[in-house]
């Protein structure tokens, strides 16, 4: 996983903790804690899946094989509705 990290932000500093996340959708929130020392997040949706789009304070992002960086701690984000498999 960290690999996959360094081929898709090659110029990120590297993480020190990846979450793994299958089926979850979640509701509106801001990340707790202080997230291991890294205050931005980056995300990719992986699988078979229609929909699932993450908010980020209001914008809708399409994550399907694409990653996004964003402040989770930040910013108020949420996971819209899919259907199908689905990792992030």
């Amino acid at each position: 996983a960290f690999e996959l990290e360094t081929l898709l932000r090659p110029d990120r500093p590297p993480s020190s903790t990846i979450a793994v996340n299958k089926h979850a959708q979640f509701l509106p929130h801001v990340d707790s804690g202080a997230g291991a020392g890294q205050g931005i997040s980056l995300i990719l949706g992986l699988g078979d899946y229609t929909g699932g789009e993450l908010v980020v304070e209001g914008e809708v992002c399409d994550i399907r094989y694409r990653s996004l960086e964003f402040n989770g701690w930040a910013q108020r984000h949420w996971t819209l509705p899919f259907e199908g498999e689905r990792f992030s």
